[in-house]
């Protein structure tokens, strides 16, 4: 599990994701909600309306509105764009615990510790229906992806199932308009209800503190302060406990389905998130921290369960990657994507990274387990006649490994688990073993030359002479990039990056203020970089005054002449222009493309 973003605020109550933009929002005890945008870790803008803590919290799927519901018994609809409250709902006569848009319909739902759930019309500004029948405050209460039902959960130890198909039909049907003569509860003069308790499900021993729906099959999971992750399976007439998933050591906070995986999330007061394998029931990641799975007491986590970027290798105009089990091919001048080989199934875990010979067109895939020892890697060839639509499945060699990478045409070496390295054929045999300085990853240097990172260097090892060649200072390295002529290499870590010639003596160390993402050599020695909202480029050669590539002057225009570049006695780099110089924070000669225009002016 990886930290996407984290923030620290006052005690944070309720969270939601928005659906399309990388934006969140939080609810806080002080009153006070804030919009993050998680990618660029910035805060937006916050909105204070309401009088005291905020607990619930929505974004609308489609309009640009959101819905908080407070301890100060407000349901509060506001617009985002406008940056304002466009009206609140009142009604709930006690905490308001959780409030949710649906789908489809104008309605909002609400649960509060007045023991009912409401149904509020946000375009009428009416509420249309109270489900009463819980006898303790109702934690939770959240609409079906796709049909007409609600599933609560109390500290009444019950979850309930309600049928509001009633309410639907009423509200939503053709020339209908609600009726004034039905009152609050939701029933008519006839005695007819709108919504119905379908299921009541009793098994947790202690108060539920949470239940959701499973996005496409007929599953609800709860967790409650019994310390228990329930599954329970329902149809048109009842609804039965299927499994318990036990671990916790405190208060099951909340437990949601994964939208796409077979996963359950579960967050609890023991201070850990934990990662079910709804298949077996077996925990896949405990992940402890001082936070719960929604929010915590000194601010917000944004986690990822796995890594977003898929394991690639470029070789002169061909990208390869990873995608959905399959080994792809990308031609840079045709643009054509296929798919040349099917890989072997087996593991839960994505490729990691991938390491490519092209003078075998063979491909070692290193897959890392949340456990590192269970690492493992595969050797394959790349079959040379692949059909696209039907692609091969060859049989790969799979054994355990930190990292693989090829060092010669007919070698590759393998970090295992011991940090010692094993250099193999392509049977996957042990030609050689190498006792190497201390170090936790491998990276390709050139022919028989290995990259040993640890905790703050990067050291250059012959592995034919045994023997280390240079060591350069820098703290936990993520990416290495070397460039086509292998004469210069980039280490990218978090926030850092340092460009070193081939004997690893170091030209220029930029600092970041956020996190450094990737990178790639131009063919002219100029390293261009990405950031998290920035793309930036640093020259490592002495006056540039090449042509610039045709989408390089697009992007600036023809202040591109007004650039130089000189190198100063302390080999360091500096950017130096007619116009006067930014501030950026290194000296090095970094600039950013987004701001090339404004030079010269």
């Amino acid at each position: 599990m990886l930290t996407k973003f984290e923030t620290k605020s006052a005690r944070v109550k309720g969270l939601s994701f928005h659906p399309k933009r990388p934006w969140i929002l939080t609810s806080l005890h002080n009153g006070v909600i804030q919009l993050w945008d998680y990618r660029m870790c910035t805060l937006i803008d916050k909105f204070d309306e309401h009088d005291g803590p905020v607990r619930g919290i929505d974004f609308h799927k489609q309009q640009p509105l959101f819905v908080s519901g407070g301890d100060d018994y407000k349901i509060k609809v506001w617009n985002y764009k406008l940056r304002r409250c466009l009206f609140t709902l009142l009604g709930h006569l006690d905490y308001i615990r959780t409030t949710f848009f649906h789908h489809e319909y104008p309605w909002i739902l609400s649960a509060s510790d007045d023991q009912t759930i409401r149904v509020w019309n946000w375009q009428s500004r009416t509420c249309v229906c109270v489900l009463t029948g819980h006898n303790h405050y109702v934690m939770c209460a959240q609409f079906h992806p796709s049909e007409d039902l609600v599933v609560s959960a109390s500290l009444d130890q019950t979850v309930r199932v309600w049928d509001i198909s009633g309410l639907r039909k009423k509200n939503l049907s053709p020339g209908a308009v609600e009726s004034d003569v039905r009152g609050i509860t939701g029933v008519d003069l006839f005695g007819t209800t709108d919504a119905v308790v379908k299921h009541v499900l009793e098994g947790h021993d202690r108060g539920v503190n949470w239940a959701a729906f499973h996005p496409t099959m007929p599953l609800i999971v709860s967790g409650a302060d019994d310390r228990q992750v329930k599954i329970w399976r329902m149809n048109e007439s009842k609804a039965w406990e299927v499994d318990t998933c036990r671990g916790h050591y405190n208060n099951v906070s909340c437990a949601v389905f994964h939208p796409r995986q077979e996963l359950i999330l579960s967050n609890s007061e023991d201070k850990s998130i934990r990662v079910w394998d709804m298949s077996k029931r077996l925990v896949l990641v405990k992940h402890l921290t001082q936070s719960c799975f929604e929010s915590h007491d000194g601010g917000m986590i944004v986690f990822k369960l796995e890594r977003e970027r898929p394991a690639y290798a470029v070789h002169g105009n061909m990208l390869y990657y990873v995608k959905d089990r399959f080994l792809r091919q990308l031609d840079f001048n045709s643009s054509k994507d296929v798919a040349v080989m099917q890989l072997r199934s087996g593991s839960k875990f994505p490729v990691f990274n991938m390491s490519y010979n092209p003078a075998e067109n063979a491909v070692l895939l290193c897959t890392r387990a949340s456990n590192l020892e269970n690492s493992t890697y595969d050797l394959y060839t790349i079959p040379k006649d692949a059909d696209s639509q039907n692609p091969d499945a060859p049989e790969g060699k799979r054994s355990s490994g930190l990292t693989a990478v090829w060092v010669a045409r007919n070698r590759f070496a393998v970090l295992d688990r011991m940090h010692s390295i094993l250099i193999k054929n392509l049977k996957n045999e042990i030609t050689k073993k190498v006792q190497v300085p201390n170090c936790d990853e491998i990276f390709y240097a050139g022919t028989g030359n290995l990259l040993l990172r640890d905790t703050d260097s990067i050291t250059l090892f012959d592995v034919q002479q045994k023997r280390t060649l240079a060591s350069v200072k820098i703290s936990k390295v993520k990416y290495v990039i070397w460039s086509a002529d292998m004469s210069h290499v980039a280490l990218l870590a978090k926030h850092a990056i340092m460009i070193c010639n081939r004997k690893l003596e170091s030209l220029c160390n930029i600092h970041e203020n956020i996190r450094v993402k990737s990178g790639a050599w131009d063919e002219s020695g100029v390293f261009i970089y990405t950031t998290s909202n920035h793309i930036k480029y640093a020259v490592t050669t002495g006056l540039l005054w090449k042509q610039p590539k045709l989408w390089m002057t697009r992007i600036a225009g023809r202040n591109w002449e007004k650039w130089r570049c000189c190198r100063e006695i302390t080999r360091l780099w500096r950017c130096a222009t007619s116009a006067p110089r930014t501030s950026i924070g290194s000296p090095s000669s970094i600039s950013s493309l987004a701001t090339w225009r404004s030079f010269g002016r």
